[in-house]
């Protein structure tokens, strides 16, 4: 039987007290957040203009963004140590490749039937980066299960909270993307915190 939590997204804080407190992680590390943003663009955007670059490297190193920003969460980066955070993903780099291929294919065939599933099933495996950072013990597709699992009743949650920077987002577009420099770390930095407390009503 699951667990009572799993089955009442409402023991989850609201999208905004999620917001707020991403805010508050980013809090004097705004510059930090913005130049690891800038860079990971500038390294996913070279290596991206290369097919198979593109494969081994923008995979697993777009896990390592995220995961940079979990570590902020944790309070276990701050400074100009987050500048470079997603880089340090490489010294697991057959786990991280591995599962970001996963995500990637298995969202791809899902998306083959209708757009719809496939945006399910991508939320679905919102959690896999950070699952795979946190339990080395697992197979990467043991990763990708327990985000399902995670996730079962919380995707749309999760869904609404990315809808709720759309208006960031479209500044972001305004100002030449540049605005985006700003939005994608406040978003990645949202979405840490969601799995902390999605993960923290497992042991409530």
């Amino acid at each position: 039987m699951e667990e009572y939590s799993t089955l009442n997204p409402s023991a989850m804080p609201e999208n905004k007290q999620i917001r707020h407190a991403a805010r508050e992680r980013l809090s004097g590390n705004w510059l930090y957040a913005v130049l690891c943003t800038l860079l990971f663009c500038a390294v996913t955007s070279v290596a991206g203009s290369i097919p198979l670059a593109g494969l081994l490297v923008v995979c697993p190193l777009a896990f390592g963004f995220s995961i940079a920003f979990l570590h902020l969460v944790r309070s276990e980066v701050e400074g100009d140590d987050l500048v470079t955070k997603p880089f340090s993903v490489f010294h697991q780099y057959g786990r991280m490749l591995g599962a970001s291929l996963l995500v990637v294919v298995l969202t791809f065939l899902w998306s083959l039937l209708l757009i719809i599933p496939g945006i399910v099933k991508a939320y679905s495996y919102a959690l896999t980066p950070y699952l795979v950072h946190d339990h080395p013990e697992m197979s990467e597709y043991d990763c990708l299960k327990r985000s399902q699992q995670l996730m079962k009743g919380y995707k749309w949650k999760l869904f609404l909270l990315d809808l709720s920077f759309i208006g960031w987002i479209l500044l972001g577009f305004i100002t030449f993307g540049i605005g985006l420099l700003w939005v994608r770390p406040y978003m990645e930095t949202a979405h840490a915190e969601f799995y902390e407390r999605r993960k923290a009503l497992e042991t409530a």
